[in-house]
């Protein structure tokens, strides 16, 4: 997702890359270093290896598809010449998270922001912040299946629409629970489903956890259900939202938000926890290790 001037980004601009008014940057492929390299080669081997079996087959076609180099950070141009003629989306530098207005306008036009640096090597299981491997391994995979990509783009346009309405908050959730933590179904894998997202699959911990742990909620996905759910950004997730297929996805995006927010901004929020009796439950978790406080 996005905000607004974090440390990051301002010890990024402080750096002294040329930032447009869109954020963007060019990729400062001079400066990457043997151990950027060496830490992308070890993440990009650890989680290629774990994710057999664990993620959704159009997230593997789409590794396969874009042809990542397994032993150096990427080239962003390289990507965009596989992305672009397939769906139309293509990759922008930026130094880090961008504000939301400016992150929006970007999917609406079928650009993913991408931030450029990488996490040190005492960083490889936990980051505060996305790092390129998070935005390039996590997202860009999916960007080449058609009927994710227009999802990414009907959703840019819907947020731009929150965002003027002030009811941002709504579309952060559906973000979170979809294009970060989302499951898909799949009755042959642990506890009937498999990844799809971006921040399950660049996360070693995540994906043991969102698949395979006994501790969270993992429900059918519902609209409305998901945009007034709070969620969790300091731990593992306590409740999942599984899509049937991407198809059913992509259907949200036909939705006349307008009414829908209006609607949804004068109801009270659930807890990342809550199982409600309308809820499909797919496993109800045990909440081993759940944190009482600190729901966004």
């Amino acid at each position: 997702m996005s905000t607004a001037n974090t440390a990051k980004l301002k010890e990024q601009f402080d750096a002294g890359l040329e930032t447009r008014a869109d954020f963007t940057i060019d990729q400062p492929t001079e400066r990457y270093g043997a151990v950027d390299h060496a830490v992308w080669q070890q993440l990009y081997a650890r989680q290629t290896a774990l994710l057999k079996g664990r993620v959704c087959d159009e997230f593997l076609a789409g590794v396969d598809c874009i042809g990542m180099p397994p032993d150096r950070v990427p080239f962003f141009d390289e990507i965009n010449a596989k992305l672009t003629p397939a769906t139309g989306w293509q990759i922008v530098a930026v130094p880090g998270l961008v504000p939301d207005q400016v992150f929006f306008e970007h999917l609406a036009n079928r650009r993913f922001p991408v931030t450029w640096w990488m996490r040190r090597p005492d960083q490889l299981d936990y980051l505060q912040e996305p790092d390129c491997f998070h935005d390039l391994f996590g997202h860009v995979p999916l960007l080449i299946n058609p009927v994710f990509a227009n999802y990414m783009h009907a959703y840019g346009r819907a947020a731009l629409a929150a965002n003027d309405a002030g009811a941002l908050p709504l579309l952060a959730r559906l973000y979170w629970y979809t294009v970060e933590f989302g499951l898909i179904r799949d009755a042959a894998s642990p506890n009937g489903v498999k990844i799809y997202g971006a921040g399950i699959v660049s996360s070693k911990g995540e994906t043991l956890y969102s698949q395979q742990s006994a501790a969270p909620n993992r429900l059918g996905f519902d609209l409305e259900r998901v945009m007034r759910t709070r969620y969790r950004i300091d731990t593992f997730q306590k409740t999942y939202f599984v899509i049937d297929d991407f198809t059913q996805l992509f259907g949200v995006t036909q939705t006349d938000f307008a009414p829908l927010l209006a609607k949804l901004a004068a109801e009270p929020a659930f807890a990342a926890g809550d199982v409600l009796k309308r809820d499909r439950v797919i496993t109800r978790g045990t909440q081993e290790g759940w944190q009482t406080d600190g729901d966004i």
